[in-house]
Formats: C-alpha cells, structure tokens, sequence
C-alpha cells in the first residue's frame, strides 16, 4: 500500500484505503416531448469532503494543515492523496435508481461528516457537461425534512470536464475524486485549487470545525437552479467576467471581509427570483401553492431570443408540477417591478433598483456573460449545507437583519431572524434530509 502511494508521488494522487465506487444513478435526455432515453450515469463527492492523507497521516486534520507534510503548495500536493469515499457510511449519501437522497449529520466510524457536495458524472473521469441554452432541466425535489437554516441545493457552475487534470499537471486525481469546485462566491475553504494545495494564509474558521480558508479563491459562473428549504426557495444566475474556472487571489476574489464584495471579477449577489420576497408569500412552502411538505416537480427553462441555440439567452423561466397539475410560477407584486414571472435582464435592473440593491448583475455581464458560459457547458451539483457565514439568513428569513421593518426585498422568507445557526440545526435536525429525483433534459416543454 505504501509503495502504491509513493509511486503516485509528484503530484495530488489518490489512495486506496477505501475503495473509489461511484454511486449510480439514472436519468433521462430528451430528444423530443414523448421521446426520452435512460443515461447511466453516476454521482461523486466533492474533494474537500475527502480523507487527504499521506501513507495514513493525515495532510488536513479538522481545519488546519500538517506543518510537516504541508509546509508550502507544491509540498503539500506532491506529498497528499485524496481516499476514496464510504458514500452512505462516512457522508449519508444514497442513491436508488433515479433518487438520489443526501444526508445532513452523518456519525461515521471515525468522524462526524455535516452536509456535502457531489456531481454527476458521464463516466468515472468526467463531469457531465450540460449546455442549457435553449433547453429545459426537470427534477424532483422533496423538501419536506428542511428546516430553516438548511439549503438542498441543485444548481450548475462552470467546472472543467475532466476536474482540471489536463490543464494542471499536478492534479492526478480528477473528476474521478471530485477535483475542480469553483462558484461565483470564489471560495476560499476549497484544499485544493488546480491540484494545488491552498495552505498558505490558511486560517481556520473560528465557528466551523472542519473549514478554514486559504489564500486563494476557486471563481467561476454560478447557476442556481434550486436553493431552497422547506419554507423558501430562489433560482438565481450569478455571471462572473472569465469563462471557466479563475483562481482569484486578492482584490479580483470580491471578499466581503475586505469590503472588496462588488470589485471582483464575479456578480456574488446575482439575480433571484425568490416568489417571497417578490410579494407572493402564499406561493412556496407548507401547505401552500407550490407544497413543500410533498415532493414536487420543477421545471427550468433557458429561453433564447430567437428560439434556437444559435441565439443569446434572454429569459429564464420556471414551472412546477405537483399533484397532477403544472402550476405557473408566481407574478412579481413589488411597486417598480413589472408584474412578471421570470429572469431577464429587465427583470433584474428593475429588481435592483426597487430595492436598492447593488447591480452587479449587470456590472459583470448580465444574460449575455451567462449566454457565452452556457455554450461551454456547467457541471450539475447537488448538496446539502447549513451556513456558517450568515445562518442562511438570504434565503428563508429577513435579511439583512438590521435593515427597517417592511423595507423592500428584505423579507425573503418567514424564518425567525435567530433561526438557522449552524450549532442549533446541527444539534436539532441531525436527521435532515433532501431527496432529488427523476433528473431530465431536453429540448424546451419535452420533460414535463
């Protein structure tokens, strides 16, 4: 075992302490309404999520680094292999036919794992790679078991295809072990950025355990198809200024803790259509219109202008299906706002300003900086997480909480302000889940 590990030296490798199985699941492309055909494909954790060790010791060890394995980057990688994954074991992750369900608080053999991350992958080395223009993605999303404070994720982001091995020498594990995460919020927590370790600055968070952040930040284009609880729920696209992954260092990264948030090179805010905070809080959650306390089909739709793929992208629209009927989404009832019920780029400029937000949607691009991204393709991410930054706040409740009473856009949800603490989920909702199902892609009104 050990000669193995040395063998792969040189380089971010891969262990076999415990063996790499791909969890399966199946879902369906769509050539035309009626005409679909079962993929095989298979889902893999995120990296960060992984035992990063050499030869048994570990290289990361609750939030900080080895001093002695991990001195400086190129050290730490050429010293380091990421294990394989105990899928249901170690991160209570599961699948079965088309359902995938993530856990929230795991209590493995050796640890306490919170939440994670995976991706769908088209075979055991590669990402799919999804081209949403002019298309529509449909799934099942059951949120009945999330309380406030948590967020069942399923959203797009613009990853290389093989994890950033054949851009990045040094990165031997890949997309088989879930290399390569970047967001539009440039994150500082990922170990590794193009295979190399981010230890230096590395500090460790002071209310997370297991997270700290380094030096360097993971950026890319962001779309966020489902974040949501079981009392609220936003789709929103964030654009950044590069195409693909950028590792950000400094003032392009856009840290709010260095009130550098609107001069980096991504739109952190984005653009959300969220049906409470857009006047409709009769629209999602229990009991409601669209009921979150039963599973519920959700269709998203990215428009072009002239209805081909050829064309720029120019609306992004969404329906739900529940109970045997399509429902529409919600109408936009905000002073300032046209009474719509989709993403455009007029929606957003006349969101912002209504509510006095920062455009940096626009600053960044817009729909076109999304359009041109789409062409590339993204990369599907599914997770479940709970926020140690601002209790999920932006989501389901008032946010910011200091803002005055009934102020626009400041309700995004019926949350209590003093909901979603990471302690306070994690303690009183260990058994939270998500369940995501019956995945489908194709051409616009052919999966529903």
């Amino acid at each position: 075992m050990i000669l193995a590990l040395l063998v792969l030296g040189k380089s971010l490798g891969i262990a076999t302490n415990q063996a790499e199985t791909h969890p399966k699941l199946t879902w369906t492309r769509y050539q035309s309404k009626g005409s679909g055909s079962t993929v095989n494909g298979e889902i893999v954790l995120d990296s960060n999520w992984r035992w990063t060790h050499h030869s048994g010791t570990n290289c990361y060890d609750g939030n900080t680094w080895s001093t002695s394995l991990c001195p400086d980057p190129t050290t730490c990688s050429n010293n380091c292999d990421l294990d394989g994954a105990d899928y249901p074991g170690t991160y209570g992750i599961s699948t079965s036919g088309n359902s995938l369900k993530l856990g929230f608080v795991t209590h493995g053999s050796y640890s306490t794992n919170i939440g994670s991350r995976v991706y769908l992958l088209k075979d055991t080395k590669s990402y799919e790679m999804f081209k949403l223009k002019n298309k529509e993605f449909t799934f099942t999303v059951d949120d009945s078991k999330l309380p406030c404070g948590l967020n069942g994720a399923l959203y797009f982001v613009a990853m290389d295809e093989d994890g950033g091995v054949s851009k990045n020498s040094i990165n031997k594990a890949g997309a088989q072990y879930g290399t390569g995460y970047c967001d539009a919020q440039c994150p500082h927590d990922m170990k590794f950025i193009n295979g190399e370790a981010n230890v230096l600055d590395w500090k460790p968070q002071s209310n997370d355990e297991n997270s700290g952040n380094g030096r360097y930040g993971a950026c890319c284009t962001e779309m966020d198809i489902w974040e949501a609880n079981s009392m609220a729920t936003a789709y929103t696209p964030h654009v950044c200024t590069v195409t693909g992954l950028r590792r950000c260092e400094g003032t392009e990264c856009g840290d709010t803790d260095n009130d550098q948030r609107y001069n980096g090179i991504c739109d952190k805010d984005g653009c959300d259509f969220n049906s409470y905070r857009l006047g409709d809080k009769s629209f999602f959650g229990v009991g409601k219109t669209v009921d979150s306390s039963k599973p519920v089909t959700v269709v998203t739709q990215f428009v072009t202008s002239n209805g081909q793929d050829s064309g720029t992208l120019s609306e992004i629209r969404r329906k739900y299906v529940q109970g045997g009927k399509v429902i529409e989404n919600s109408k936009v009832n905000v002073a300032g706002i046209t009474a719509g019920n989709s993403v455009t780029d007029t929606f957003c400029n006349e969101q912002k300003k209504a509510f006095g937000d920062n455009n940096d949607f626009e600053k960044k691009g817009g729909f076109g900086a999304l359009s041109k991204q789409l062409v590339a393709g993204m990369v599907l991410v599914l997770s479940l997480w709970d926020d140690h930054s601002v209790n999920m706040l932006w989501l389901d409740s008032t946010y910011p909480t200091n803002a005055a009473a009934g102020a626009l856009g400041t309700e995004r949800g019926a949350c209590a302000t003093s909901s979603g603490k990471p302690s306070d989920v994690e303690s009183q909702s260990p058994d939270a889940t998500v369940t995501f199902s019956d995945i489908k892609f194709g051409p616009i009104d052919s999966t529903y």
